[in-house]
């Protein structure tokens, strides 16, 4: 085999192939949930999480799965495992879920729609290219808060991993003309802190963690992770509502995600966090992370080096 393979609409096919039509729904209307999960030593982490979190998701946005969870547990299995044969020593994989509303060939909007509509459903995978977060690890992360609010949840669940993310995209575009390498950081329409386009966010301040209430972000399992870390080494975690003056003034900051699981965040709008560097308390949960997984972290992160097929 030398390419990947990816689960579209029932069938395995060559990634390659694993496209959907201009007129499907996730394209036209942003009709669409997705997840991510990723590997340790070629083994997916927490799945049945992220597999639960995403069918969760679809019942909210009424697109009926057209499989049963066991079923996508299943086609995850057969994915990660013929596309790890395809990758180096020490590679690892992410893995993508992702269902819209189906396919409207009638009319491309929401004027005119079919009596049933059968939902499209994919699973693809990618090698994890940890070279692109080294800097985070090794300098920490810059976090901007742009113009853009997130979504209010009257609006739209935060609770729901989806694909209407076009504020995000904008805000992105606004950071970046100010700092290339920073990370747009969402405050909510009163100013409370929320997350990133790809992670939570979190501080470490007088000796406990602190995280936005859950009504107004997406939970993230990483968050999960490391709320259960937090209770194996005694911190205290707690959620309530922050705003930037409580970053500026905290000892840490991190970003709990899913690829690299856990980010130092040394500046929030050009002000240090601390000491402006990735904390000890960070690093201390780093390594506790690893022992968990059975892998360096640290090293798979920071060390990282450019594969062939990227330079």
């Amino acid at each position: 085999m030398t390419e990947p393979i990816a689960y579209l609409k029932g069938d395995f096919v060559p990634a390659s192939q694993c496209v959907l039509p201009i007129y499907d729904l996730g394209i036209v209307l942003g009709a669409a949930v997705t997840d991510f999960l990723r590997t340790f030593h070629h083994r997916p982490y927490r799945m049945e999480d992220h597999v639960q979190r995403f069918y969760r998701s679809c019942k909210y946005a009424r697109i009926e799965p057209p499989i049963e969870l066991q079923e996508s547990i299943t086609i995850s299995e057969k994915l990660i495992e013929e596309n790890s044969k395809l990758l180096g020593d020490g590679e690892e994989l992410g893995l993508v879920y992702y269902m819209t509303a189906g396919e409207n060939a009638v009319y491309a909007g929401s004027a005119g729609m079919p009596e049933k509509l059968s939902p499209s459903y994919v699973q693809h995978t990618f090698p994890l290219r940890f070279h692109l977060w080294r800097d985070v690890f090794r300098k920490g992360v810059h976090c901007v808060t742009p113009a853009p609010r997130h979504w209010p949840p009257q609006c739209l669940s935060a609770k729901i991993k989806n694909r209407n993310r076009l504020h995000m995209w904008i805000g992105q575009q606004e950071v970046q003309t100010l700092d290339p390498d920073a990370v747009p950081l969402y405050l909510d329409v009163n100013g409370h802190i929320t997350e990133t386009g790809g992670s939570n966010f979190v501080i470490y301040r007088d000796g406990k963690v602190i995280s936005p209430s859950r009504n107004n972000i997406l939970w993230g399992i990483s968050l999960t992770v490391l709320e259960e870390i937090l209770a194996q080494i005694g911190v205290p975690f707690v959620e309530q509502d922050i705003q930037t003056y409580d970053v500026v003034n905290a000892d840490e900051a991190w970003m709990p995600t899913t690829p690299y699981c856990l980010g130092p965040v040394v500046r929030i709008n050009g002000a240090p966090i601390g000491d402006g560097t990735p904390g000890p308390m960070w690093r201390r949960i780093v390594d506790h992370w690893s022992e968990m997984v059975g892998k360096d972290i640290y090293s798979e992160t920071a060390m990282a080096t450019i594969s062939d097929d990227d330079s």
